[in-house]
């Protein structure tokens, strides 16, 4: 079974007496309330449950009733600190306020929710969640809570690009931009699903082995499809196809009726000007193609028609394709759909047939449930191939903290980028054994020893701290998450690298792990944590952690409780998962 990102708070419902408000002679504890529906307790006397179903208490305000079971309230009004004022419902020395003003007013959550034939209201504190601890570490193993994400169906993410098979983000541009973090991430959890989820199922739909084609169509007498061996590399037999490259010919077909197995994979070499398209039918009958073609372009939709760019140097070359085709299929329609009308043409689309255009080569045509294994390796390739003579990945757009203070141009390195980017690498050489992993995770190395002034990421808090910026600002801005995403991947390296290699990362992490422990505590800020430390170097307003973020900091102080005994870290982490419950720390 998949997990996705979104999950459903299931916290029980308990009658809410949070806020006290004073209201000058006397204090009422204050339950939220959301109009046109009470709170109810399984000890409330006016609570009741019969054979039929759950009977909902009825509000009368302006009319005595004899029935017990009725409430008798009346309407006041709340004044918020001298400053507003709230309609709110009195019921004897109780007050209820419009949970919408709670919401706000207290940054809390809840809605109404209806299972087991009652209606709930479920209130949470936060609404993130913490992932349990695993019981070990390591760096072959699953990266943080990874197994989690789903980074290609992100806002921010364009598309997969086809030329390599990795996030295009449009993160700080609409334009979009190769994102190293972003890419590492798509990386990092497709390598976690591979390890934590059920073996995938495959269907293959064409290796040549069979020696039968007769399952593919060819549009005319002039198309021609036969095996043959493949004698530049396996000796194994491949399929060559020879049809027109034009769009209008239908090309060589193969038809399907697939919902479920929606991952794309094969090998392809074309030989002359082609492309491969993906014909899906979807929810109201209509087909609708996804063509992939050899080119530059990006992304690019016509009516039913959506085009991705396999590169305009593919021609010639064996390409190994790997297509999330309903991902692809989402992308484009949002260049067009709003997100509701995406998500339901999406779930109702199911793939029709695979045609091939021109003369060439093709091999392996499966489709899948997922291909986990073969996304994770697409980002470590690009990580390889695109690393510059620093060993870094530089982030070509313009990044602005706070305008005109914090901002940077583009071309920076980013020590979050640079340490996911060595645990994938790391995991890759793991897996394949192949050192061109293990050497381009040492390489990036480098860019922790340039400072950032310099136009790397290296700082010092202080003075006496160094520190690895993940927004290498001047002045600095200590960024806690990115800064430990950083030392998980010198551990990774430290641990599996040999050598030089090895030494430099123990060096760097020890390093930073002293750092960590001497600055922690000033990201505590007593009801949940800051995100960076900008108050202390701008002398502003301190910039608080959303709950999102601010879990990713127990996970983060959780998993490194595994490779370091410190009690520091976990006793941190049980704090700052107590803030996410309402406790805060004391005060004098």
């Amino acid at each position: 079974m998949y997990i996705v990102d979104v999950y459903k708070h299931t916290m029980a419902r308990v009658s809410i007496k949070s806020a006290i408000i004073s209201l000058g002679i006397f204090s009422m504890m204050v339950t939220v309330y959301q109009w046109g529906s009470c709170d109810i307790g399984h000890r409330d006397d006016n609570f009741y449950r019969e054979n039929v179903g759950f009977q909902p208490r009825v509000a009368q305000s302006f009319k005595e009733n004899s029935n017990k079971n009725t409430l008798k309230y009346k309407e006041i009004e709340c004044v918020i600190n001298g400053e507003d004022s709230q309609k709110c419902r009195r019921e004897a020395k109780e007050v209820y306020m419009p949970f919408s003003f709670i919401q706000k007013y207290f940054e809390v959550y809840g809605s109404i929710e209806s299972y087991d034939g009652y209606e709930r209201f479920e209130f949470q504190h936060s609404y993130s969640k913490v992932h349990p601890i695993p019981e070990e570490y390591s760096p072959g193993g699953i990266f943080m809570s990874f197994e989690f994400y789903n980074v290609e169906e992100r806002n921010r993410v364009k598309c997969l690009t086809g030329q390599y098979g990795v996030p295009m983000s449009t993160q700080w541009t609409s334009s979009g931009h190769y994102y190293p973090i972003q890419i590492a991430q798509f990386g990092l959890s497709h390598y976690s699903k591979h390890l934590a989820g059920p073996k995938p199922k495959v269907q293959v739909l064409e290796d040549g082995e069979s020696g039968d084609t007769s399952e593919w169509l060819l549009p005319d007498r002039r198309s021609q499809l036969a095996v043959k061996t493949d004698v530049d590399f396996t000796d194994n037999s491949i399929i060559e196809f020879d049809t027109s490259e034009n769009l209008k010919n239908p090309g060589i077909t193969i038809s399907m009726d697939e919902k479920k197995l929606t991952t794309l994979s094969l090998d392809i070499k074309f030989i002359s000007n082609g492309s491969l398209t993906v014909l899906l039918r979807t929810g109201d009958g209509n087909l609708f193609r996804i063509h992939y073609v050899l080119g530059d372009t990006l992304i690019y939709l016509q009516k039913r028609d959506l085009y991705y760019g396999l590169g305009s140097k593919a021609r010639g070359k064996w390409l190994h394709i790997t297509r999330m085709v309903m991902v692809d299929f989402q992308k484009g329609l949002a260049l067009s759909m709003s997100k509701s009308k995406v998500a339901k043409f999406k779930r109702n689309a199911r793939i029709a047939a695979i045609c091939l255009r021109g003369h060439g080569l093709v091999d392996n045509v499966t489709l899948s449930s997922a291909a986990h294994l073969e996304h994770f390796f697409d980002a470590a390739n690009y990580l390889v191939n695109q690393q510059d003579d620093q060993g870094g990945w530089p982030i070509m757009v313009q990044r602005k903290l706070v305008p005109a203070v914090l901002e940077l141009d583009a071309g920076w390195y980013s020590a979050m980028g640079q340490g996911q980017s060595i645990s994938l690498l790391v995991r890759a050489y793991i897996v394949s054994k192949d050192q061109k992993y293990l050497d381009a995770a040492e390489r990036a190395l480098d860019v922790f020893e340039i400072k950032s002034g310099d136009g790397g990421v290296l700082t010092k808090f202080a003075g006496v701290y160094d520190w690895y910026e993940e927004y290498p600002t001047t002045p600095s801005s200590y960024v806690l998450n990115g800064f430990i995403y950083s030392l998980l991947g010198l551990y990774d390296l430290k641990e599996v690298a040999s050598g030089k290699g090895a030494a430099h990362a123990t060096r760097l992490f020890d390093v930073g792990m002293k750092t960590l422990k001497n600055m922690l505590l000033m990201f505590d800020s007593g009801s949940g944590t800051f995100y960076d430390l900008r108050h202390l170097t701008l002398g502003g307003a301190p910039n608080r952690a959303r709950w999102d973020y601010h879990t990713v900091h127990i996970n983060q102080l959780n998993l490194l409780s595994l490779i370091d005994n410190d009690p520091l870290f976990t006793t941190t982490a049980k704090r700052w998962t107590d803030y996410m419950k309402g406790k805060l720390s004391p005060h004098n």
